[in-house]
């Protein structure tokens, strides 16, 4: 949603500031670096002992309410697994097509993990993604388990200790401006006025 909201604002903010360029580039960062490879844990359980159960129950009819404005259609089955994997998948969109191409990964991802039910810990899952996207060597980059990864460390590293991420999503306006949290797309619109 926080994805859906940005892009409204972009294209608000370029209907109005031709002026202004853009480029989104998606940055690692791992919610539970714990969690197994593979098909990982059941997510509601998952979620329950992360944030308790009466939570929970709150939590989800809202995202499904608010998903659904935007044209999501966002499920709480199947697994929640490691997704290391699939940061280096992004990273490697990025050196394969630039921007364009890590955006329609990271959309393929989100659609398998929140309307699909997939683990993004599950390599097939993951190869599935990236050829949906457009991109190549999906499966070869998954085989090669070095591949992104010094990358993909160096830039959880850096980027969480330069602007104190704790949590997703958070966006990064020009390295000047940090917004926490699913926002409004007023908010970025104010970030991109004051740029």
């Amino acid at each position: 949603m926080g994805k859906r909201r940005l892009e409204s604002a972009l294209l608000a903010a370029r209907a109005s500031r031709p002026d202004l360029a853009f480029d989104v580039r998606w940055r690692p960062f791992e919610l539970d670096s714990s969690l197994p490879k593979g098909k990982g844990h059941d997510k509601l359980d998952h979620y329950n002992r992360k944030f308790g159960p009466e939570a929970v129950a709150s939590m989800v009819p809202r995202m499904r309410a608010v998903a659904r404005e935007h044209g999501i259609e966002m499920e709480y089955g199947g697994h929640v697994g490691n997704t290391f994997d699939s940061h280096r998948l992004i990273w490697a969109a990025r050196e394969e097509g630039g921007s364009d191409l890590q955006d329609r990964v990271v959309e393929e991802l989100f659609k398998a993990y929140f309307e699909r039910n997939e683990s993004l810990g599950e390599r097939d899952v993951l190869v599935r993604c990236a050829a949906a996207a457009g991109m190549e060597g999906g499966d070869a980059l998954l085989g090669d388990e070095t591949r992104g990864a010094d990358e993909v460390r160096r830039e959880v590293r850096e980027y969480g200790r330069a602007y104190g991420c704790r949590g997703v999503p958070m966006f990064v306006i020009d390295g000047k401006y940090a917004l926490n949290g699913a926002q409004e797309s007023d908010a970025f619109l104010r970030a991109f006025d004051r740029l």
